[in-house]
C-alpha cells in the first residue's frame, strides 16, 4: 500500500525550514538546495511541493504572516485597551528565538517585496488584514480615531521589531519606548501595572 503523505503539512515543514534559513542567513542564501538541506529532504523532494524558489518564498511569506496573526488572535482583547495593545505589539516583537526568526524573515521578505510583485501582494494583504482587524477592535473598544490609532500601532510595532533585531542589548529601553508611545496613543487609559 502506498504511503499517505500529508501534503499541506509537508509544505508547512519546508516553509518553516525556509523561515529558519532566512532568519539565520538571509534570503540571498535561500535556494531549493539549501532549503532541502535545512528541511532534511532532497532537492527533488522539495520540488515536488514547490516548483520554484519564488513559489517557496511566497508560501513562506504567507506562513510567517499566519503565525503572527495566530499569536495576535490569542491576545485577550477584553483587557483594558492600553494593556491589550501592549500585548498585541509584544506578539510581533523578536523577544524569543521563534519571534526573532520570524521578524528577521519578515524583514527579508519586506525588502524582497520591493522587487517581487507576488511577495509585495502578500505583504500588502497581511498588512490590510492586520490593520482591518485592529481597526475594528479599536472601534469596538471605543477608541477615538481607530484607523489612525491602528496605523500608529502598526508603525510602532514595525519600527520596534526592526530595531530589536539589530540592537538586542537595547530591548529594555525599547520596551520603555513602547510604553511611552502607548501612553501617548491611549491618554484616557491608565498605564499598565
Amino acid at each position: 500500500m502506498p504511503k499517505s503523505v500529508d501534503r499541506p503539512e509537508q509544505r508547512r515543514r519546508i516553509g518553516a525550514a525556509l523561515l529558519r534559513l532566512a532568519a539565520e542567513r538571509g534570503l540571498d542564501q535561500v535556494s531549493v538546495r539549501t532549503v532541502a538541506v535545512a528541511s532534511g529532504r532532497s532537492a527533488g523532494a522539495v520540488q515536488k511541493y514547490f516548483r520554484t524558489k519564488e513559489d517557496m518564498l511566497v508560501f513562506a511569506a504567507e506562513l510567517a504572516g499566519e503565525r503572527v496573526e495566530e499569536r495576535m488572535a490569542l491576545v485577550d482583547t477584553g483587557l483594558p485597551l492600553r494593556r491589550a495593545l501592549r500585548e498585541l505589539v509584544l506578539t510581533t516583537l523578536p523577544l524569543d528565538e521563534e519571534r526573532r526568526a520570524e521578524a528577521a524573515a519578515q524583514l527579508a521578505f519586506a525588502a524582497q517585496a520591493a522587487h517581487h510583485p507576488r511577495l509585495a501582494a502578500i505583504r500588502r494583504q497581511v498588512d490590510r488584514d492586520v490593520r482591518d482587524a485592529l481597526t475594528q477592535w479599536l472601534q469596538a473598544a471605543g477608541c477615538p480615531g481607530p484607523q489612525a490609532t491602528a496605523d500608529a500601532v502598526i508603525a510602532l510595532s514595525d519600527g520596534l521589531a526592526l530595531r530589536m533585531l539589530y540592537t538586542p542589548a537595547e530591548h529594555p529601553s525599547l520596551l520603555q519606548a513602547l510604553d511611552r508611545a502607548l501612553d501617548a496613543l491611549t491618554p484616557h487609559e491608565p498605564p499598565a501595572a
